[in-house]
């Protein structure tokens, strides 16, 4: 098994998917048995590119890059308004958020933009200009965190590609220039998460309650947690969105230090495999998506973990295979299959 699928891939994502299925039967029985259909999609979508060589892939990423801003516009013309957001398009019995599901096909799109050839200023602004707008789509849905970890997702494969290192500083400068604007783009919802971050306190039965509670729960399972079921904070609804984005302190209050620590350990062997492939792979375009995936996913499990433990305002960041998230599961599993796929040929 180990020439065509490498064991170092394979064991992390099945017991993240396990230890997901476990706790999610203890904090969010309800969701089951129509998550399982998720948990089905992925492992199939998983297995289906995996099949596939990255150079397959590349000559249909223009196609991709279409179809990610067709689905994105159509889920702001007819997607499913909950709590004052557009992201999801349901189908049947279950809804799909487009953003999370597109973010796999964008990394390839530019992985073979940025990297088939050198990377100049005008090619450079020219990737810029492509990538506004299915970012501008996300965002207005609204959703920043996707926003923010495609915007990193990007700018790993940027690092990978053939530039000039004064490039990147002038690319930096124009992000940090670009960052106070971001504010004005933000809903109120979103402002007041930043705001209530720097002091939860102020409004500890408000906007700072979630960060407290958060707070509570991962202190609380202390060395080997409370046990499975057992939380008072989850078990008692105290943490609001337990199943979803605050899953981290869920497992910490069940499962304890030993079971987070254990969920982060598992978690850096698959990220350092993706690495691992990443500074080896001879293709450019395999090397540019490699990248981009491993920093959008490491900085996705640090703004999750982060914002559980009050480190980092709440931007509601699911961890990657554990959290409750049918579309983030998928457009995950969908993104390791096609690593799986690179790797194999």
């Amino acid at each position: 098994m180990s020439k065509r699928y490498d064991v170092w891939i394979l064991v992390p994502i099945i017991f993240l998917l396990a230890l997901s299925f476990v706790v999610l039967h203890s904090i969010a029985p309800h969701i089951f048995p129509s998550y399982i259909w998720y948990f089905v999609l992925g492992i199939l979508a998983f297995l289906l590119f995996s099949l596939f060589d990255f150079e397959v892939l590349s000559a249909f990423s223009k196609y991709f890059y279409g179809i990610s801003i067709i689905l994105l516009l159509i889920t702001i013309l007819i997607g499913q308004v909950t709590r004052g957001t557009v992201r999801w398009i349901p189908i049947g019995s279950l809804s799909i958020q487009t953003s999370e599901i597109v973010r796999p096909f964008l990394l390839i799109f530019f992985a073979n933009y940025l990297t088939e050839k050198k990377l100049d200023f005008k090619r450079f602004y020219k990737a810029l200009g492509l990538f506004a707008l299915p970012a501008f789509l996300i965002l207005i849905q609204p959703s920043l965190g996707v926003a923010v970890l495609t915007t990193i997702g990007f700018f790993g494969i940027f690092i990978a590609s053939d530039f000039k290192k004064k490039n990147l500083l002038v690319a930096g400068i124009g992000v940090f220039c670009l960052l106070p604007l971001l504010w004005f783009v933000l809903a109120p919802y979103q402002k007041q998460r930043i705001t209530t971050f720097l002091d939860p306190s102020k409004d500890p039965l408000g906007a700072g309650y979630n960060s407290i509670q958060s707070m509570v729960s991962v202190g609380s399972g202390k060395l080997t947690g409370r046990g499975l079921g057992r939380g008072v904070q989850t078990q008692l609804y105290f943490l609001p969105e337990k199943h979803t984005d605050f899953i981290f302190a869920s497992v910490s209050e069940e499962m304890g230090f030993v079971g987070a620590t254990v969920l982060l350990f598992v978690t850096a062997i698959l990220f350092w495999r993706i690495l691992y492939f990443s500074e080896r792979a001879v293709n450019p375009q395999a090397r540019g998506y490699l990248s981009g995936l491993f920093l959008m996913l490491f900085a996705q499990v640090v703004v999750h973990v982060g914002m559980n433990m009050g480190l980092l305002p709440i931007t509601g960041v699911p961890y990657p295979l554990v959290s409750a998230g049918g579309s983030s599961l998928l457009a995950t599993m969908t993104s390791l299959g096609i690593v799986l796929g690179t790797i194999k040929h």
